[in-house]
């Protein structure tokens, strides 16, 4: 039997050098695949202070890129992903600039597909991952949580529109995160819940007035 490091201990199972570096990057390109909702066809990786001075020695954007493409923290393939066939299909570009106000491993991920979005995130240390921003909303969004993301038109009515279905589904919300961009116009709701949405009660949801995107996104695995 393998003993267990202190390493082990304070560390997730992963591929590279580094947690911060390079686990907290393939959680946050999975994390904002899983927000995307699917594969896109380019992807804009805009890394910031640490993250670009440090990360390709690193192997951070192997690590953001192996997390857009859905592989998990201990995926073997990330090493070497730019050459890996799963890699092919993607277009991709990493950008790299300093900026004081950012976190110093701070991302920019900007996908494009059938849709644009743009999610912003730091990694904050020892594999945890903080999303800040999706396109110009405010979040806090740390993939510890499933959790349920909806845009809607800011109106009277809307949060307890949603949150009186997942009442009546015996839905325990462990926090609620509200932004808009002005009195009336677009609005986010970002939902961390104890225990599983059904996928019912999501399509309810989707199909009230007003409401314009939402994705049900569940936690991320150590």
């Amino acid at each position: 039997m393998k003993k267990s490091t202190l390493f082990d201990i304070i560390s997730p199972v992963m591929a590279g050098p580094s947690s911060s570096h390079t686990a907290g990057a393939v959680r946050l390109g999975l994390l904002a695949r899983n927000i995307y909702k699917s594969v896109p066809k380019k992807v804009v990786f805009k890394l910031y202070n640490s993250y670009a001075h440090t990360g390709k020695g690193h192997g951070t954007d192997k690590g953001l890129l192996a997390g857009i493409l859905g592989l998990s923290v201990s995926d073997r393939r990330i090493k070497d992903i730019f050459n890996d066939e799963i890699s092919k299909n993607i277009e991709y570009k990493f950008e790299y600039f300093d900026n004081f106000r950012r976190h110093p491993n701070a991302v920019d991920i900007e996908l494009y597909g059938d849709y644009n979005m743009k999610i912003s995130g730091d990694s904050v240390g020892a594999g945890e991952i903080l999303i800040t921003k999706i396109n110009d909303f405010n979040v806090a969004l740390s993939g510890n949580y499933n959790t349920l993301i909806i845009v809607y038109k800011d109106k009277p009515g809307m949060i307890s529109s949603v949150t009186s279905q997942l009442q009546d589904a015996n839905i325990n919300i462990a926090s609620l995160n509200c932004d808009r961009s002005a009195k009336g116009q677009d609005a986010s709701m970002i939902i961390c819940i104890d225990g599983n949405l059904k996928d019912e009660i999501v399509q309810s949801i989707e199909k009230t007035d007003d409401i314009y995107f939402v994705t049900y996104v569940k936690k991320l695995e150590n």
